[in-house]
């Protein structure tokens, strides 16, 4: 019985880690900052965004939108150029959902999860054009509650570690379109949230 008990609960073990909760680490020069997501809620927006930071699509774009007390955006792969006045114009989702050319990777969209999740400090939420089925792989990070935003766009993440990450972003010197004058870029990977917590 002991054995059976023993190699029963080694199996339990087993399944508990390789069914770890997977954060997304968002390492930029200011430093680091810890995303868990909200799979419940948002479950093709947290699909999309982890598709796409697997693909390494992130790495290199830069946070090219920042305003105190509201925001900073980023995700928009044309910010990778020197071509300040396309940054916020391109983007896709991580796979196809239903919008736009299954044939067309560039075109795929996410249709809107909109939830009751609040947009406070730290809250990942997904950038859109007025069509509210329009995100695709831009999302911006609160830098203070944005009341304004709640039930307008998808929550589907929260910064759990890094908040001061924000606060170094977002008071960046910047041009007239709040693009930090000095590039702010990002780099995301995908980790076991034990293992992100650990190497802070």
């Amino acid at each position: 019985m002991k054995k059976i008990f023993i190699i029963t609960l080694i199996g339990v073990l087993f399944m508990s880690c390789s069914k770890e909760e997977k954060v997304a680490v968002l390492s930029t020069n200011f430093g680091d900052m810890v995303i868990e997501f909200f799979p419940k809620t948002a479950p093709n927006h947290v699909e999309s965004f982890q598709i796409l930071a697997e693909e390494g699509y992130f790495d290199g774009t830069t946070f090219h939108r920042v305003i105190p007390g509201f925001v900073i955006q980023g995700g928009d792969p044309n910010s990778k150029d020197l071509d300040r006045m396309n940054d916020g114009t391109g983007g896709r989702a991580g796979k196809f959902f239903g919008i736009g050319k299954e044939d067309d990777p560039d075109s795929w969209m996410i249709p809107a999860e909109f939830n009751d999740i609040p947009h406070k400090r730290g809250t990942l939420s997904m950038a859109r054009s007025q069509n509210p089925d329009s995100g695709s792989s831009q999302f911006f990070i609160c830098h203070d509650a944005v009341p304004q935003l709640d039930g307008q766009y998808t929550v589907f993440g929260q910064v759990i570690s890094g908040l001061e990450v924000i606060d170094l972003i977002v008071n960046s010197e910047r041009d007239a379109r709040d693009n930090p004058i000095d590039r702010v870029e990002m780099k995301v990977k995908m980790v076991n949230r034990g293992q992100a917590l650990t190497e802070e």
